[in-house]
Formats: structure tokens, C-alpha cells, sequence
């Protein structure tokens, strides 16, 4: 199952074993924090990723394989940024 959300960067933690991307999503009234886990620091470099990928207050859209149980946390599938610049397979995870 892919979910897609958008939201702001609350803060992107480069770190061993894996990294986690926290973002604000706007549900109706409600601001919801969610934390989605992506791979190792050592992997996502090789791919281009930085420590800076992900900026604080910045707007993205993410696809997550959300958790089963229904909690605000999912593993990281891809990213888009608001200048249409996209990190992982944006097409291919409908």
C-alpha cells in the first residue's frame, strides 16, 4: 500500500542505521507529525542524497508505505519537491 502526503519539513535526521524524515501534514484541523523512515546514510549518499535533502519548513510531497496499525509513520518510497524535482520512482509508486 503507497499513501501520499504533503506537508512541511519538520526536521530530516541523517543518522545510523536509518534516517527519518519528520513531516507536518495539515488533516482538516489537525496538524499531524508523521516519521517516515528511509534507508542508511552510507546507501541514500551513494544515491545523491545529503544531509541537507531535506530542509527544515520546506514543502514536499512524500509516498510512504504507511504503518499497518494506522499510526502517523511509514517507510519512505518517494519524494517530490515543490520545484518538481523528485528523489526515488514518483511514477512508478501509484
Amino acid at each position: 500500500k503507497v499513501k501520499e502526503l504533503s506537508g512541511t519539513i519538520k526536521e530530516f535526521q541523517w543518522k545510523n542505521p536509518h534516517v527519518w524524515i519528520q513531516l507536518y501534514v495539515q488533516n482538516g484541523a489537525v496538524k499531524e507529525e508523521w516519521s517516515v523512515e528511509g534507508g542508511s546514510p552510507n546507501a541514500l549518499g551513494r544515491q545523491g542524497w545529503r544531509p541537507t535533502t531535506f530542509l527544515a519548513g520546506a514543502a514536499v510531497s512524500l509516498k510512504v508505505n504507511p504503518m499497518k496499525d494506522g499510526s502517523t509513520g511509514g517507510q519512505f518510497v518517494a519524494a517530490k519537491f515543490a520545484d518538481g524535482k523528485t528523489l526515488g520512482n514518483w511514477e512508478r509508486s501509484e
